[in-house]
């Protein structure tokens, strides 16, 4: 047997508390659900990953509980005997047989990431390139709905050197109480932040054309997929009318789809999340495709945990232009962990670790603590 072959690979669901409730045009979460992944190699070396989505399957395809029952029964039986040291072959066996399940694809290519580091003593930025960066801006989502709340939120965030931009979720409630909210939270900030918009699908085109013009003569930076992923020639024609550049985000399901709308013009920003591409190295090749069409860049995030948000950052420290900075707050809307220290963010960035894999280590009494079922399940090499 190879040194490095994977032995075992086990997934454990985890509900961690949230600072307070966070809401989407198409749901409203009370906490984060996490799927960890452990992939142990023969070897002895550990790699760590996770899977994380947002509101069940209010958002996508998969769920925690899908994320783990696939890897548990048709992910592990192709990786283990393995060689956990070839990353390529392995996400390569899985994509030939699984189709789709993006988010337990790169939960796996993140534990094997991770491991591959701790092997050769090497941060995941360097498998990935090598970091040009050591530390990413970051945005803070303002989700409470209420004007005055948002408002001294981010009066705090500014205060405490730890976020100067901000996205508001809007959507969900009556548009013209949606343009009034932003454009107060705007005009508040003034020149000291930029704000902008995620709508989450949530206007039809008629709505969006007028809603988008609005925003953008209103100094709105960015607005995040207006209209269905599914009318990209919608999506089009906001792209060449709107004053604000708009960004494609639950648009880009796969790398292909990433190539489709850059091709049509889509949209002038790409929201690049590994969790919907297949993992770190997915994305980077979603983002060379945008580079090459001369869209911009956005590092967005599914709200991981720890785990998920190095590994993303690891691949994002990586890329020559990040124009639009990223929005790695998910360990900030936490109000637990399962690592033994977490992500350190100060003066309006997250620091990349740079010591071997993701540069973390699991609180293994947290974890089981918060993990969903107390007994152990794994799937290992007999």
């Amino acid at each position: 047997m190879l040194a490095s072959a994977i032995q075992s690979i086990e997934t454990i669901i985890v509900d961690l508390p949230t600072i307070r409730p966070h809401k989407l045009a198409m749901h409203t979460m009370q906490n984060q659900t996490l799927v960890i992944i452990r992939v142990r190699c023969a070897d002895g070396i550990e790699g760590v990953g996770e899977s994380t989505t947002i509101g069940g399957l209010s958002y996508g395809n998969e769920s925690p509980d899908s994320i783990k029952t696939n890897i548990d029964r048709h992910f592990a039986p192709l990786l283990i005997g393995q060689d956990g040291a070839n990353i390529n072959a392995a996400m390569q066996r899985l994509d030939k047989v699984i189709k789709g399940n993006t988010f337990a694809k790169s939960g796996i290519e993140t534990a094997l990431l991770d491991a591959q580091g701790k092997r050769l003593g090497l941060p995941v930025s360097e498998l990935l390139g090598g970091r040009v960066r050591d530390s990413l801006p970051v945005a803070w989502t303002l989700a409470s709905g209420d004007t005055a709340k948002d408002i001294a939120e981010a009066e705090q965030m500014l205060d405490l050197r730890r976020h100067r931009i901000f996205k508001l979720k809007i959507g969900a409630g009556e548009v013209n109480r949606d343009l009034a909210h932003v454009i107060a939270i705007k005009k508040a900030m003034g020149e000291r932040a930029s704000v902008r918009v995620d709508v989450n699908q949530a206007w039809d085109e008629a709505v969006a054309l007028r809603a988008c013009r609005i925003l953008g003569e209103n100094g709105i930076d960015l607005i995040e997929q207006p209209i269905s992923r599914n009318n990209v020639s919608g999506m089009v024609r906001l792209n060449a009318s709107s004053p604000a550049p708009i960004m494609a985000d639950e648009s880009i399901e796969c790398v292909e789809d990433a190539f489709n709308l850059a091709r049509v013009g889509a949209a002038s920003i790409f929201a690049l999340k590994i969790a919907k591409n297949g993992g770190p190295r997915a994305v980077l090749r979603t983002a060379a495709i945008a580079e090459a069409a001369g869209i911009g860049l956005y590092g967005g995030t599914m709200l991981e945990g720890g785990i998920g948000t190095l590994a993303s950052a690891h691949a994002f420290v990586t890329l020559n232009k990040l124009m639009w900075d990223t929005e790695l707050f998910g360990p900030l809307l936490l109000t637990e962990d399962i690592l033994q220290e977490p992500p350190h963010y100060s003066d309006f960035e997250l620091h990349v670790p740079k010591a071997p894999g993701l540069g973390l280590n699991l609180d293994e009494e947290r974890l089981a603590y918060f993990r969903r079922d107390k007994s152990t399940v794994s799937v290992s090499h007999a």
